[in-house]
């Protein structure tokens, strides 16, 4: 769960600390994006003299295919979150507090309640690694016929005729190799 009930602490004094352990099996984060493993960590709620700052340090692993060999693989996930969420309602008089001058900052909602799963949701999404790799040496797929050059490094086609439309291409590639 990633919903917290801060009113106990937006009572207390500023530096008031509060720690959450995080265990959540499953979180959607994305239509092309799978979580692979729970998401775990520990999440710190402080106190300050306008808001609650949150600070913590959260893993998991998502899954996804070599960018070369396009095997499946599982990429382990470390995020840190620094958020600060300020009250949509003032505590003690139980008016509405004026969100124009911080429109995008998270707010807690009217309840109270602090909700970080679109926080952590778009802070997995960013780490998502650009290009994964089943292992740094993997040679890919052969750009021929497609077979995984992993399991076959001999793997070779021989000198095979050229199309036509690509012999000067290959005759101006000869020259520049022997220069």
């Amino acid at each position: 769960m990633l919903s917290y009930n801060v009113a106990a602490l937006l009572r207390s004094v500023p530096g008031t600390v509060e720690n959450h352990r995080v265990a959540l099996d499953h979180l959607d984060i994305a239509d092309d994006i799978e979580v692979a493993a729970p998401i775990d960590g520990n999440i710190k709620l402080s106190r300050t003299g306008r808001s609650v700052l949150v600070r913590g340090a959260l893993n998991t692993a998502i899954a996804g295919y070599c960018g070369r060999c396009l095997k499946p693989v599982i990429s382990p996930i470390d995020v840190q979150i620094d958020e600060e969420a300020l009250p949509s309602i003032d505590i003690d008089t139980g008016l509405p507090v004026d969100v124009t001058a911080e429109p995008d900052a998270l707010r807690l909602d009217d309840h109270h309640e602090l909700d970080l799963e679109n926080s952590v949701r778009e802070l997995i999404s960013l780490a998502e690694p650009i290009a994964v790799l089943c292992r740094p040496d993997c040679r890919g797929l052969c750009p021929e016929c497609g077979a995984d050059l992993n399991e076959d490094p001999a793997h070779t086609h021989g000198d095979e005729e050229i199309d036509p439309r690509l012999a000067a291409l290959a005759a101006w590639r000869q020259s520049n190799d022997k220069d």
